[in-house]
C-alpha cells in the first residue's frame, strides 16, 4: 500500500521528488541509474538538505564519488562539511549487526532530526537495496519495512529513494515493491513515459527531440481514445521539460481534432511556451496553469 505520508504519487521524474516522497526506481545494469542518483544529490545540495547516498555494497566508495557527475567544487566541499554522505546500510545500524525495521527506522528518524538540528532543510537518502545481501537479511522483513515506513515521511522532512537491481531481486518482490512505494522514478533522465486513462493522456519526464516521436505517438493515440469523449484532458504536470518541437506538434495535433475540447494541464513555463508557439490560434485548446 502506497504511503499517506508521500508528498507525490504516481511515475514522476527525479527531479519531482519533494519531501515526503518514499520513491521506487529499479536498474538492470552496472551504469543504469548513474545519473538518477547524482539528480538526486545535487538537487538536494541545491535545497540546503543533507545528502546520504548508500549505495550497493560492492562498490568501492572511490567508483561512488566518480560516478556523481565529475565531482567539483560544490561536491567536494559539501562532502568536506558533512552535508553529503557516502554511507552504508552496515553503517546505518551499527553497533546492531543485523537488520530489523525497528533499528533502520530509528536510525533514520535520528538522522532526520539530526540533520535540521545541524540547520538542514532536511535529509535525503538514495538506498542502493543490495544492502539486503550485504546483511544476509530476509527478504520478507525487509518489504514489511518498505510497506510499514509512513511515519518516516509523514509531516518530516525526510525523502527516500529505493534503488532496486532487477538482476538481483525476484520479479515478485519487484512487483511488490514498486506498488508499494508511493511514488516510481523514471530509470533515467531524458526519458518520456506516458499513462493513458479515461479521457486524459498523462506525460512525465521530457518532451524533447530525442523523444519527439514518442510524444507525437503519445499525444496522437489520446486523441483517438477521446475522440468520443465530451473532452480531453493532456497532462504535462509531470514534464520536466517540453521543447519547442513538442509545443508546435502539440498545437497542430489538438487544431486537427475535430471533437470536444482539449484541456492541456502544465507548468507555467510549458504554459507560455505553447503561448508563444500560437495556443490563441486553436480554438478548441483550453490551458491550465498548474504549478508544483
Amino acid at each position: 500500500m502506497a504511503a499517506a505520508g508521500s508528498a507525490s504519487v504516481g511515475t514522476i521524474p527525479v527531479q519531482h521528488l519533494r519531501a515526503g516522497d518514499h520513491a521506487f526506481v529499479s536498474y538492470a545494469d552496472d551504469d543504469a541509474g548513474r545519473d538518477v542518483v547524482s539528480a538526486f544529490a545535487w538537487a538536494g545540495l541545491v535545497k540546503k538538505e543533507k545528502v546520504m547516498v548508500f549505495a550497493a555494497p560492492h562498490q568501492a566508495e572511490e567508483q561512488v564519488w566518480s560516478s556523481l557527475d565529475g565531482p567539483g567544487t560544490l561536491l567536494r566541499t559539501a562532502r568536506e562539511q558533512g552535508q553529503l554522505v557516502l554511507g552504508s546500510m552496515r553503517a546505518l545500524i551499527h553497533p546492531q549487526a543485523g537488520f530489523t525495521p525497528e533499528r533502520q527506522w530509528q536510525r533514520i528518524t535520528e538522522e532526520t532530526d539530526r540533520a535540521v538540528a545541524e540547520g538542514y532543510s532536511g535529509l535525503r537518502t538514495y538506498i542502493d537495496m543490495h544492502w539486503v545481501g550485504d546483511l544476509d537479511a530476509d527478504v520478507e522483513v525487509m518489504m514489511h519495512r518498505e510497506s510499514h515506513a509512513d511515519h518516516l515521511f509523514t509531516g518530516r522532512p525526510y525523502t527516500e529513494i529505493c534503488a532496486y537491481d532487477s538482476r538481483w531481486f525476484d520479479s515478485g518482490v519487484l512487483t511488490a515493491m514498486h506498488e508499494a512505494h508511493p511514488c516510481r522514478l523514471l530509470p533515467r533522465l531524458g526519458a518520456l513515459h506516458v499513462e493513458h486513462a479515461a479521457g486524459t493522456v498523462r506525460l512525465v519526464g521530457e518532451a524533447d527531440l530525442a523523444t519527439r516521436e514518442q510524444f507525437i505517438g503519445a499525444v496522437r493515440e489520446g486523441l483517438r481514445r477521446g475522440a468520443d469523449a465530451p473532452s480531453l484532458t493532456v497532462d504535462l504536470t509531470g514534464l520536466v521539460f517540453l521543447g519547442a518541437a513538442g509545443a508546435v506538434d502539440l498545437l497542430r495535433l489538438v487544431g486537427a481534432h475535430a471533437h470536444g475540447p482539449v484541456h492541456v494541464h502544465c507548468p507555467p513555463a510549458a504554459a507560455r511556451l505553447l503561448c508563444r508557439a500560437g495556443a490563441d490560434q486553436v480554438p478548441n485548446l483550453v490551458i491550465s496553469e498548474v504549478d508544483r
